[in-house]
Formats: structure tokens, sequence, C-alpha cells
């Protein structure tokens, strides 16, 4: 019989093939990251609204001549026409060597086009006829302020479903978290209801308490930020130790429940984990790299 201890993964064997996101309009940052991590990596480009998406064909284009995967978001209510999707899916396709993205809703109670959520992209077909069929939606542990998680459940369920007939390689990549129970629950649920698609779990950078409790209401998790107000010496930790005591938990939880784990891969179908920088790329950077040297 295996042994559970051997069988889990250490820090650093979850650390393996992580992600990591940026802003595209942050030209220090694109040039770092092309520096600064192994080819292969995938490095997600946020979209923001307001920004010119045309950024992230430019940003997208100098991460791929690195020998890197970016990853643009397309962010559903930020689009504008059908028009402008297909011209920008064709661009990052052509100009940019791009071949998988990240459909999200879009900070924006208004769509500023004929979008209003991530499916919605999905069937459109404009990624697809530009040839990229790799896609990846958001998940939400902790749950999205914006819509009850029936709906959140649903919603996921559809998208699987699409793929499922459609072709697509769905993958999942979570809201950071700053608690590890909710995203193992989040993984037990989401695998109960028949979800098997790969995952990536979000964390949060290491970075200073108020950099972290600033970002955790702009997201909403609001669970995971009574961690830091109401348990300041965790907090502390996290801001002197980075995400560490959360993917610890993350292990912790899954070795007390055998259905979510796996032999010779990372448990629960987790792709790999996804990282958030707050402005602090080259702390995260070198977070990751100490850890990988243990």
């Amino acid at each position: 019989m295996t042994d559970t201890a051997t069988a889990l993964p250490s820090i650093a064997g979850m650390l393996r093939g992580y992600s990591i996101e940026v802003s595209p309009g942050d030209a220090k940052i694109i040039e770092a990251a092309s520096r600064r991590l192994d080819a292969g990596t995938e490095v997600s480009l946020t979209w923001v609204p307001g920004a010119d998406p045309a950024a992230m064909v430019t940003s997208a284009a100098k991460l791929r001549r690195a020998g890197l995967f970016p990853v643009p978001h397309i962010a559903a209510r930020h689009l504008e026409s059908a028009a402008q999707l297909e011209q920008l899916a064709a661009r990052l396709a052509g100009e940019a060597g791009v071949d998988r993205i990240l459909v999200v809703g879009g900070d924006r109670s208004r769509p500023a086009g004929p979008y209003d959520c991530s499916l919605a992209v999905m069937q459109s077909g404009a990624f697809q006829n530009a040839g990229i069929v790799r896609m990846a939606v958001a998940g939400f542990p902790e749950g999205n302020p914006n819509l009850p998680n029936a709906e959140l459940d649903r919603a996921l369920e559809t998208k699987v479903e699409f793929a499922r007939g459609t072709g697509l390689q769905l993958s999942i990549v979570t809201q950071f978290a700053f608690k590890a129970e909710p995203i193992v629950e989040w993984l037990r649920r989401l695998r109960a209801r028949g979800v098997a698609v790969p995952v990536r779990i979000g964390l949060a950078g290491p970075a200073g308490m108020m950099t972290l409790t600033h970002y955790a209401v702009r997201c909403g998790i609001g669970n995971s930020l009574r961690v830091l107000t109401e348990n300041p010496s965790f907090a502390r930790l996290l801001a002197d130790k980075g995400p560490e005591p959360i993917i610890r938990g993350v292990v912790q939880g899954i070795s007390s429940a055998e259905e979510l784990r796996r032999k010779d891969q990372l448990p629960l179908g987790i792709a790999g984990l996804h990282f958030f920088v707050f402005d602090g790329f080259n702390k995260t950077i070198d977070w990751i790299n100490a850890q990988l040297a243990h």
C-alpha cells in the first residue's frame, strides 16, 4: 500500500508548473517576465476596465518570443462589439502566437457591448475560428459577491458541457483565498458534481498586510479577509512566509480525503498554482525560486 505521506506533494512539488498573472501595460514587468521565467511558463495578461486590449497583443508577442505561454484575459463585458472580438482573436493568434486564453465576465456592472458573460464569448466561436481551443474560466472557492453560489455552479457546469460538446480544452483558474479550507471544500464539491477539468489554484504572492487587505476587499473574498483582520498572527505569517501556509493547508486537506488523491500526479486534477502578484512580481518570483530550491 502506498504511504499517504509520500504520495502527497511537497510545497516545491505543488509549485512546479506554476502560472503567474501580470498587467500587459507594464513594460518593465513584461521585460522581467521574459528574462526571469522558465520557458513554458504560463503568463496571464489582465484586462482591466478602460484598458486598450491591443496592449495584450504586443505583450503577448514579446512573451511568446521569450518561450513563454501568454494567456490573455478576455473580459466579456469589456468587449464593445462582435467585430472587436473577432479582430482581437485574430491578432492574438496571428501576430502573437497565442494558443490559450482565460475567459472572464469582466469587472463591469453593465456590458460595453453584446457579451454579458464568459459563456457568450465561448459560444461566439471567435477564438475557435482563430485556432484557439484551449480556454480557462474562473472558479470561486469563496463565491462571488455578485452571484449566488447556485448560479455560479450552474454557469460553470454549462461551460463544461459546452466545452465537452465542442472539443474545447477547458480548465479552471480560481480566485485567490487566504484559507485552505474553502479551496479544498470547493474542489470536493466540484469533483462530486462530476466536473473533472484541470484546476489551477489561485494564490496571492507574498505581500504586506495593507496590500493583501486592499486586494481582498477589491476582489470580494470576505471570508478569507476575516483571517487577516481576526487572526493577526496568521496574517503576519502570510506576510512573512507568503502563501506557504495556505499551500500546506491544501495538501493537508487533501490527505484527509481519499477520493481527492490521484497517484503519480498532482491531487484533485490540479494543473498547478496560479499567482496574483499585486505589483510584487519580482518578490513573488524570488519567493517561488527559494521554495523550489529547498
